[in-house]
């Protein structure tokens, strides 16, 4: 039976689709004015999609717009005031400056249609509860209208969700129309992962596999330096990394995603400071107060302009998130650690 190629972590993919994509490329593609090399019909498996996060010093992987991004989509959001915060580029994909279109998933998957009073999400959901193995669990993002808008800026890669539950744990498929595997890729397993295990908590499961498919599966020439350098440090690094990250609390719930963002936006406008003490006796839980750290980090960054991150923020993130802001971020660097 072919299945396909699992991997530990998204790091392991990533390089696997990036080694193939640079040296063994199907085609030579220029799109919308991007010259790039493609592979067509690509795809992993993740046994445990929990491990969504990158550990390579050349890519510099931003967690803290991952977080942000998953918490956008969770909560049905298109507005650029939150995201474009953090993601100043997913600006240009705006047709009005205000909202995104096709790239805001959240939006499609967790806001009710016109005339409907229930989200998809909550709808497939409400089929999965009722029907065991059930096939029909398939969220739909992409859709044809958006080949009717001319010149459309911010038409949808994700074609779709397929959640599958079998014998007590929650399976996904992701459906990619199309992925940027250096820019793109790393961001959509962390969200997409995410809401997978949102869904296994709504559902009361365990976590089961993540596969990604992609059917034009790219990197842009613009950007084969980083490619190299990241390709480069996995073949000489002594061993890769290892973060394992935690399970999202059992205790989450759309009032949770409620309660973090409320947070998020308090410290995006710089209406407040936390310490790691009072981030800790928030009404978030342990699991969800990683995030509100995070974005505590990027307040200072952003509207302190600060050498160094306050100490006692850093120390209370999670070592694979430390390492990570202490990558991105010289003023996280002091508190970073090579563990």
């Amino acid at each position: 039976m072919l299945t396909p190629r699992t991997f530990r972590s998204v790091e392991g993919a990533y390089l696997a689709l990036l080694q193939q994509v640079a040296g063994d490329f199907e085609h030579r593609i220029t799109a919308r004015g991007n010259d790039a090399r493609e592979v067509i019909g690509a795809g992993f498996r993740l046994p445990d999609p929990r491990q969504r996060l990158p550990y390579l010093a050349a890519r510099k992987a931003n967690p803290v717009f991952q977080f942000a991004e998953a918490l956008w989509y969770l909560a049905g959001r298109r507005d650029l005031e939150m995201i474009g915060y953090y993601a100043p580029s997913m600006r240009a994909g705006s047709a009005d400056g205000l909202t995104l279109g096709g790239s805001a998933y959240g939006h499609t998957l967790f806001t009710p249609a016109a005339g409907d009073t229930v989200s998809p999400f909550d709808r497939v959901l409400e089929l999965l509860r009722g029907e065991a193995d059930s096939k029909r669990g398939y969220l739909p993002v992409f859709s044809p209208a958006e080949l009717a808008v001319s010149d459309n800026p911010d038409m949808a890669c994700l074609a779709g969700l397929h959640l599958l539950p079998r014998k007590g744990r929650l399976h996904m498929v992701c459906s990619m129309r199309a992925n940027d595997l250096d820019c793109g890729l790393l961001s959509d397993v962390f969200s997409f992962t995410m809401i997978q295990e949102y869904a296994a908590v709504q559902l009361g499961l365990e976590l089961g596999t993540y596969t990604h498919l992609i059917g034009s599966a790219h990197v842009n020439d613009r950007n084969s330096e980083r490619v190299k350098q990241v390709l480069a440090e996995a073949d000489t690094r002594p061993h890769p990394h290892n973060f394992p990250f935690p399970a999202m609390s059992e205790e989450t719930t759309p009032d949770t995603i409620t309660r973090v963002l409320e947070h998020e936006e308090l410290l995006r406008t710089n209406k407040a400071r936390y310490r790691a003490d009072d981030v800790a006796r928030l009404d978030v839980d342990a699991y969800w107060q990683q995030a509100v750290l995070l974005f505590e980090i990027y307040r200072q960054i952003r509207h302190e302009e600060t050498d160094a991150v306050s100490r006692d923020v850093l120390e209370a993130l999670h070592p694979g998130l430390r390492w990570l802001c202490s990558h991105r971020w010289s003023a996280c660097a002091d508190a970073g650690g090579e563990q």
